[in-house]
């Protein structure tokens, strides 16, 4: 039997499943495709996985309703199966305190990849919607999973995390195409690219030449690989001069992170690790000019220790600065009385311990940081993973940091740096990114890693370094095209010492936002609708 054959009749079987083993091969595949993902970037697993979507969705055709409610049931598995494995490690946030969150871990492990399926549900019932006979339905598939997929990073606060186009950010030169169409355009290419030997099982009575759509998705992987090789040659990695970083990785359990009687601990801890000397030749915080510490950092409200500030300034040499996460009390707060709201901030402190400027974070994760409908939530007994009471207040709006004798820093919290597009308004733009984030919730998973890769694509498309620091790890020095200039490990003790990448000049992404990816898409789907009514006669 011929490969050819043997590829037909694989694809047959598929089309013609149904039932729970129809839902089985969907699970299975989206299982696979997770694998695409870091830390493993096996994207080319994509190349088997997609197909098969594909073939489902040919075989939803048996269905009723035009196949619709089948190619959503089809959707949803896959979904599920994606997210499952892809997101398993946010359970381990709800063994930090166990006995009060431990109960709950089996629903998000579970519910949350239930909830985002429905998104890629909604995307194959779509690309159903829009389905034809030829090769023009990979595109239909190309266009529907990325508006499900755009809908999935913005409606109930969104959460883009693990999208489609992260599959094409390894290797590097693959990823500078984010620069020009951002992540909603890599996600388009990914998914036309990855599905596109679907077509190869078509006859004659579906198109003459099959082999046209994967050998322009080739051709199109190539061009990107190779206008990639070039941008990056074309952009070597310059420093800023005379800055000079040391990004603090204390490695702290959350227990301890979060406990008011460690206090004393966690501070000479901290202490003790910034001015570690890196190499013979160190002199410890002396060393630089820019101390990072990760987010959230102390188990108690930094500007009211005035203990703690005292230390920080003794530490901090002139002409050194801290940027450091800390939780804020609101200003109108009564001294003396219970914090029943909070801000999770980041502030610029001086050797002198004046704070010079703070952020605090606008996008607030959802049950982490608030509970939906948080009053009444709190009366039947609830409370997010951090329990603040009340919990935290969302800042107005992002602006960049000043920072003395270095550029402004465009301050990121957590998981703000997973969110494409505007950072800052127009005319504000920052010369680097500051990304403070505590992964310890997550434990040695494959969590960190993705964190890590969505903020590298941040890189890429504002044409801005990234500097991230990570209660746990990953923390990393990255440059505005994407290269990784320093990192300390997940799970280890350390300082990062390391010179500021200089920024390039604006992006297109960043001059004309999803206008690129939108034009794709725009055309793709005029093209699509263009071959159905085509093949209808109309």
């Amino acid at each position: 039997m011929k490969i050819s054959d043997k590829l037909r009749a694989a694809a047959l079987s598929i089309i013609l499943a149904w039932g729970w083993r129809r839902a089985g091969i969907a699970f299975a595949a989206g299982v696979l495709s997770a694998l695409a993902m870091a830390p493993f970037n096996a994207w080319p697993i994509l190349f088997v996985t997609f197909p098969v979507l594909v073939w489902l969705i040919d075989g939803a055709a048996a269905g009723k309703r035009n196949g619709v409610p089948a190619a959503a049931w089809s959707g949803f598995c896959f979904g599920f199966g994606y997210f499952v494995p892809g997101l398993y490690w946010i359970g381990y946030a709800f063994f930090v305190d166990a006995p009060t969150f431990a109960w709950l871990s089996p629903l998000a492990v579970l519910g949350l990849p239930a909830y985002l399926a429905l998104y890629p549900a909604l995307g194959f019932a779509l690309a159903r919607l829009l389905w034809t006979r030829d090769s023009s339905r990979i595109l239909a598939l190309a266009v529907a999973l990325t508006v499900s997929e755009w809908l999935r990073g913005h409606l109930l606060t969104g959460f883009p995390w693990n999208t489609y186009g992260y599959a094409l950010s390894e290797p590097l030169a693959l990823a500078q195409l984010a620069s020009v169409v951002g992540l909603w355009g890599m996600t388009f290419l990914a998914v036309a690219i990855f599905a596109s030997p679907a077509v190869l099982i078509d006859g004659r009575s579906r198109g003459r030449r099959p082999w046209i759509a994967p050998t322009a998705a080739l051709a199109t992987l190539l061009a990107m690989g190779v206008f990639g090789a070039v941008r990056l040659s074309l952009q070597p990695t310059e420093m800023v001069p005379h800055v000079r970083l040391r990004i603090m990785q204390p490695n702290l359990q959350q227990d301890v992170k979060f406990n008011y009687s460690a206090k004393q601990d966690v501070m000479q801890k901290y202490l003790a690790l910034s001015d570690r000397a890196s190499g013979p030749q160190s002199t410890g915080v002396r060393d630089a000019s820019i101390l990072i510490w990760p987010e959230s950092a102390f188990p108690f409200f930094l500007t009211r220790e005035a203990d703690a500030m005292a230390q920080i300034a003794d530490l901090l040499p002139k002409g050194t600065v801290l940027i450091t996460g800390a939780v804020r009390v609101p200003a109108d707060a009564a001294a003396g009385r219970p914090v029943t709201r909070a801000y999770n901030s980041i502030y610029v402190i001086d050797h002198d311990g004046s704070v010079l400027s703070v952020y605090d974070k606008t996008h607030l994760v959802p049950f982490g940081e608030y509970l939906p409908f948080q009053n009444w939530m709190e009366r039947l007994g609830f409370s997010q993973l951090t329990k603040v009471q009340g919990g935290y207040i969302a800042g107005e709006r992002r602006r960049p940091l000043d920072i003395p004798n270095a550029p402004r820093a465009l301050p990121l919290i957590c998981y703000e740096a997973i969110f494409p597009g505007k950072l800052a308004d127009n005319g504000d733009r920052a010369g680097w990114i500051v990304n403070l984030t505590n992964d310890g919730w997550f434990g040695i998973s494959t969590g960190p890693y993705q964190h890590l890769q969505q903020a590298r694509l941040r890189a890429i498309e504002e044409g801005l370094p990234v500097v991230r620091a990570a209660n746990t790890g990953v923390s990393a020095v990255i440059d505005p095209v994407g290269r990784m200039i320093a990192r300390l490990g997940l799970g280890i003790e350390g300082v990062l010492d390391a010179s500021l990448p200089a920024a390039i000049a604006p992006t297109v992404y960043v001059r004309l936002p999803n206008i690129p990816a939108a034009i794709m898409l725009a055309f793709a789907l005029i093209f699509v609708v263009y071959r159905r009514f085509k093949r209808q006669g109309i």
